[in-house]
């Protein structure tokens, strides 16, 4: 499509991804870049001003997550946060046992973390919906040898929510401690207690991106995962941005406190989407739990499409969204996630919401979506659906 026929509207329908900028935390950085320029490790009243910035914003997360600001450490991005959690988890672990339990459905960051584990990794299966079983993962962590378990609070790609606090509950009888990625969670649900390290990213709920959180409890047997370093009390090496990072925070605090809120206009939106493809696309699987569910994203397979011709054709109609696997976008291959659940992956679109989206928004996209695949599947030589 040319320019001069390019659409005039643009929507964008991937906040799973990133969410824009919060305008709190534009504020916030601004502010930031006045008072935060200094070392807050550093003694003279500049970085003494720094310092009460981080611990500010330091003090914010942890309320979020229910948990002690010693607790809560900032570190580059969301995957480093996941890798060492789940690295440094498993390291201090190492005489318990090297054995890594997992859900099947994990992002890819935590797949990458086992990978480069030396111990085994056992994954934990889910059913249609995406969702594990707690008894199957009860059964895995109490095998000898399991030193960590991991279990994201929701699916990034189908938004199917998992049942954490049972599981958290079955690791700490089995002596377990387990991981959670609340990245997709973080802002929009509280946080399901019984967690041993916590992470989340805060480019998915309208913060800067280069901002990760971890969280270690108390107690909790965690060593560096690579050289140490001082800063972030030993946890996360090199200086960060302290704007980045008070911006982060504020937009936090600002999301959750109107997440009951605005996670009820955005769930309605989903229930619409989720009905409307379904009655207006031939041969099309809307995929997750249908309520155990995120209340912003949504995903669905259109079977004979191709995947990335369909996110030409609805970018080309102003609708950016993910499809394929949302970790492998640049080469749109087969999602682990659809696979594990054992549903249709191609023609796969996930469409996730955001606070600046809206119901005219939504009726556009259900309005276009039908004739879209309609045209491809005629391109491809597919009729008579």
């Amino acid at each position: 499509m040319s320019d001069a026929a390019a659409p005039s509207v643009r929507t964008y329908f991937d906040a799973a991804t990133a969410v824009p900028l919060h305008p709190v935390a534009k504020q916030a950085f601004a502010a930031a870049m006045e008072d935060g320029w200094a070392d807050p490790a550093r003694l003279y009243t500049e970085a003494r001003r720094a310092s009460q910035l981080l611990d500010a914003a330091r003090a914010v997360v942890a309320e979020v997550v229910g948990a002690r600001p010693d607790e809560v450490s900032f570190c580059a991005n969301g995957t480093v946060a996941v890798h060492h959690a789940i690295l440094g988890g498993l390291a201090g672990r190492r005489r318990v046992g090297s054995t890594f339990v997992h859900s099947a459905v994990e992002h890819s960051a935590v797949l990458h973390a086992a990978a480069s584990w030396d111990g085994s990794s056992v994954p934990v299966e889910v059913d249609r919906s995406g969702r594990v079983s707690t008894s199957a993962f009860a059964e895995a962590v109490r095998a000898p040898g399991v030193a960590l378990a991991a279990l994201m609070s929701a699916n990034h790609e189908v938004g199917t929510v998992q049942p954490v606090a049972s599981v958290a509950a079955a690791c700490a009888s089995a002596g377990v401690p387990l991981h959670v990625d609340a990245a997709q969670s973080l802002g929009r649900s509280p946080v399901p207690p019984g967690w041993a390290t916590l992470s989340g990213s805060a480019r998915k709920w309208g913060g800067p991106a280069g901002v990760g959180v971890l969280v270690i409890r108390t107690g909790t047997r965690w060593v560096p995962p690579g050289p140490a370093d001082e800063r972030e009390r030993g946890r996360a090496p090199g200086a960060l941005s302290l704007p980045a990072i008070v911006a982060a925070a504020a937009s936090l605090r600002a999301v959750s406190s109107n997440a009951p809120a605005e996670g009820a206009r955005l769930s309605a939106l989903v229930d619409r989407i989720r009905e409307r493809v379904a009655a207006t696309v031939p041969d099309v699987e809307v995929v997750g739990h249908p309520t155990e569910r995120l209340p912003h994203l949504v995903t669905f397979s259109c079977l004979y499409v191709d995947g990335e011709a369909l996110l030409h054709a609805l970018d080309a109609r102003g609708f950016a969204v993910s499809s394929g696997s949302s970790c492998t976008s640049s080469t749109l291959s087969p999602s682990h996630v659809l696979e594990a659940m054992g549903v249709l992956s191609h023609g796969n679109v996930r469409v996730s919401l955001h606070a600046g989206v809206s119901d005219a928004d939504v009726d556009r996209f259900l309005a276009e979506l039908p004739g879209i695949v309609a045209d491809l599947r005629a391109t491809a030589g597919v009729t008579g659906l």
